[in-house]
């Protein structure tokens, strides 16, 4: 029994092909709708599963061509996150057999797909899935510098094995230990999801993020970029949490927030706590927002942010965060950019030992933000003056 599933995001179709294949089932998948097309002349699945909203060719107009061809009775299923009443409606009208909201359980999928064109001879035995076929597909950024003995790479893997629609990018900032090769090893057999983007000179954090941001947003499947500290000091399922929210916002910029719940589940050093505090104030002043933790190493961005964010260097190495904020603001104005970040409380933050960040460094920050109240203040006045221009030629 043949099945042949499209969707333009991979992420969303591989772990869909494994499940399938598991079972028992010749499985296809195509991330380009013409290709999908021709698959589906040369490969005469019993079954098309195919999501609606693709760029160029939609679902539904693969739909029609189905039921307008010599194997007009082929079984179709939809796979999608559209949810609109008529979309549904339409998709009935043309001949659809079934329709699945994403998000939704492998196991549920793989019980429609028996219901509607049986069980293959043979069928494998093949335990449940607790992995959910999510609506939106996800990369995220890691920097990693001599991270040998501090990398928690069984945490990512089951990550990733258990939650689809994750592609992970390991940025090694050249270190001078093992991590270049604890991150290939990672890799081997999970190219689809892991990517390892190798900086041969120590860059510093900032870069590391810059160019792994920039190289996931060349990936056309990915909805949402964003980028999380290598020791996990914010988890995975609060980084997830965070994608809910701007999935469902309207919101650009969606960051983790320490200090917002200091009563939950969060540990850190009463010095440290401190000092932090006393930074983030002035961070305050310098970007005339009431943001109470910039500095967290966990942000999630839209796709349409990130050459706003990340396209030049930063001016500075530790508190590039400042900068992404001060960018917003002067490429959209102040109150835009205030109604597109959003500041999200974490359920839990730990500090981890090995940090590179030490006390001492405070006084550096404190210098670092001077430099970028004078150098972003010089960029806002060369725009205005770029846009008094544009309105006088206008």
């Amino acid at each position: 029994m043949k099945i042949l599933a499209i969707d333009d995001q991979q992420l969303v179709l591989l772990p869909l092909q494994k499940r399938l294949s598991d079972l028992g089932y010749t499985v296809r998948i195509e991330t380009d709708a013409n290709e999908g097309i021709s698959t589906y002349n040369s490969f005469n699945p019993d079954l098309v599963i195919v999501d609606i909203n693709m760029p160029g060719v939609s679902g539904l107009e693969i739909v029609k061509y189905i039921r307008n061809s010599k194997n007009a009775d082929t079984a179709v299923m939809v796979l999608s996150g559209n949810t609109q009443d008529d979309v549904i409606t339409e998709g009935f009208e043309l001949g659809i057999n079934d329709y699945m909201k994403k998000p939704l359980s492998l196991n549920e999928i793989s019980a429609r797909v028996k219901r509607l064109i049986g069980i293959p001879e043979g069928n494998n035995t093949v335990e449940n899935s607790n992995v959910m076929i999510q609506e939106r597909c996800v990369g995220v950024v890691i920097p990693c510098y001599n991270e040998e003995e501090r990398l928690l790479s069984k945490e990512f893997i089951d990550y990733i094995d258990e939650n689809s629609g994750y592609h992970l990018c390991f940025v090694n900032d050249g270190s001078k230990d093992k991590t270049l090769e604890v991150l290939n090893n990672l890799q081997k057999g999970r190219e689809d999801f892991i990517t390892v983007y190798d900086c041969e000179k120590n860059g510093g954090k900032a870069e590391a993020v810059r160019l792994g941001m920039l190289h996931m947003a060349q990936k056309e499947d990915l909805d949402y970029i964003g980028f999380l500290d290598a020791d996990l000091s914010t988890d995975l399922a609060d980084f997830d949490d965070l994608v809910k929210t701007i999935q469902t916002s309207d919101f650009k910029i969606v960051s983790g927030s320490r200090i917002s719940r200091m009563g939950a589940n969060i540990t850190k050093e009463s010095a440290r706590k401190i000092i932090s505090m006393t930074i983030n104030f002035i961070i305050r002043k310098i970007l005339k927002m009431d943001f109470k933790d910039t500095q967290c190493g966990a942000k999630i961005f839209s796709k349409d942010v990130i050459k706003i964010a990340f396209g030049e260097k930063f001016v500075t190495q530790w508190i590039f965060d400042v900068e992404i904020f001060k960018r917003m603001s002067i490429h959209y104005g102040l109150k835009r950019a205030k109604e597109f970040l959003c500041e999200q409380p974490l359920k839990r933050w730990i500090h981890a030992d090995g940090s590179k960040l030490s006390m001492k460094d405070s006084i550096k920050i404190v210098m670092q933000l001077g430099q970028i109240a004078w150098v972003y203040r010089s960029k806002k006045s060369n725009k205005k003056s770029a846009d008094q221009m544009e309105l006088k030629v206008a």
